[in-house]
Order: C-alpha cells, then structure tokens, then sequence
C-alpha cells in the first residue's frame, strides 16, 4: 500500500484527526453552551453526531500516535477497511446532522426572522460552521 497523505498512522492523518476531533468539539461547545438547542431536533441530531465524531476521531489520532512513536506501519487490510467503513459512517452522519443543522438555521433564523436570541444565532451557525469543517477533514 502506498504511503500518502493521510493514510493511517502518518503524521498528516494523525493532524487530519486531531482537527476532526477539535472541529467537533468545537461545534458540540458552540450547541451546548446555548440555552434552547433541545427545542430543535436537528441541533440535538447534531450534537449526538459531533458526539460520535470526537470519539471516532480521538480513538484513531491516538492510534496514529502510537503508530508514530513505535514506528509501525498501519497498513493491514484488514485495519484499514476498518478505518474506511468508520470514516464513512461517521462523515455520513456528520454529513447529514450539519446539513439538517444549517437548514433549521436557516428557515428559523433568517428566512422566518424569529432569531430575537441574537447571541444564541450567532452559536447556532458557528455549530454548524464548525461540524462542516470537521466533516470536511474527513475527506482530506
């Protein structure tokens, strides 16, 4: 298997996790730290979603990690087909609970103009904004 950027247990993958994982903590922070997000199903979606990204992409940086410190090559088919099917389903879900997110963000907060929480929005999109990034790293 050829060794490119972003292949398990390189530093770039082990940078590419670390932001997945910054990225989602970022987005769950942004959500939590406002007081009605529970009142929208899409922004409790997406928090559980960003949930799930932290852990995914936390468990592989430290596994890249380890593969960097004692200089093991993380290439066993079997391992990386584990990787690819984790990526996949957790940047579908990603993938789906910030597009949901950014809709309900829109129709709500722009379209409808009911955004009176004016600090509270500006959470909202700042959510979002950080769980596309953190999708995006995925892909990198």
């Amino acid at each position: 298997m050829k060794d490119f950027p972003g292949t398990p247990g390189t530093l770039t993958g082990l940078l590419l996790r670390i932001s997945q994982c910054v990225f989602a903590a970022g987005s769950i922070a942004s959500m939590a730290t406002t007081a009605s997000f529970f009142n929208f199903t899409a922004f409790c979606y997406l928090i559980a979603s960003m949930g799930l990204q932290v852990i995914w992409s936390l468990v592989l940086a430290f596994l890249d990690a380890y593969s960097l410190v004692k200089k093991k090559v993380l290439h066993n088919p079997v391992l990386v087909s584990l990787f690819v099917v984790g990526d996949w389903v957790t940047a579908t879900l990603s993938l789906a609970a910030a597009s949901a997110s950014a809709g309900i963000t829109v129709l709500y907060f722009s379209d409808l103009s009911h955004c009176n929480f004016g600090e509270e929005c500006q959470k909202y999109q700042m959510a979002v904004a950080l769980a596309y990034l953190s999708w995006h790293a995925c892909f990198q």
